[in-house]
């Protein structure tokens, strides 16, 4: 799991993302302690720590004292309009400014999507 091209921290906080989004975390569900994820993937748990605090800075985790760290309620929404809004402007955009450059219009090029996504 762990990628070279991108700080072990930041791949904890979207292993965690992923798991809600997929619905392996649900809302109100307890995530695995920053020892465990330390321990799963032999870093230190302050790195694991770091990821975690990255996700209850943004409202998906919060802290139960005493217990362990939880899925907030509407973190896989928010999670999901986050990733949109990202997918939007790292491939939506640039493939409008590409076929624009291409003569492709909005037609051809919903039409060229339409095409590629359906089964062979």
């Amino acid at each position: 799991m762990i990628d070279d091209g991108k700080p072990i921290f930041q791949q904890i906080a979207e292993q965690i993302e992923n798991d809600i989004i997929s619905g392996a975390l649900a809302e109100e569900s307890q995530v695995p302690s920053t020892n465990e994820f330390a321990s799963f993937h032999r870093i230190n748990p302050a790195t694991a720590g770091k990821g975690v605090t990255l996700l209850v800075d943004d409202g998906i985790l919060y802290k139960k004292r005493g217990i362990g760290m939880f899925v907030a309620a509407g973190a896989r929404e928010r999670l999901l309009a986050k990733r949109r809004e990202s997918f939007r402007t790292d491939y939506v955009l640039p493939l409008i400014t590409e076929a624009k450059k291409l003569g492709i219009s909005p037609a051809q090029l919903s039409q060229l999507l339409t095409d590629e996504g359906e089964p062979s």
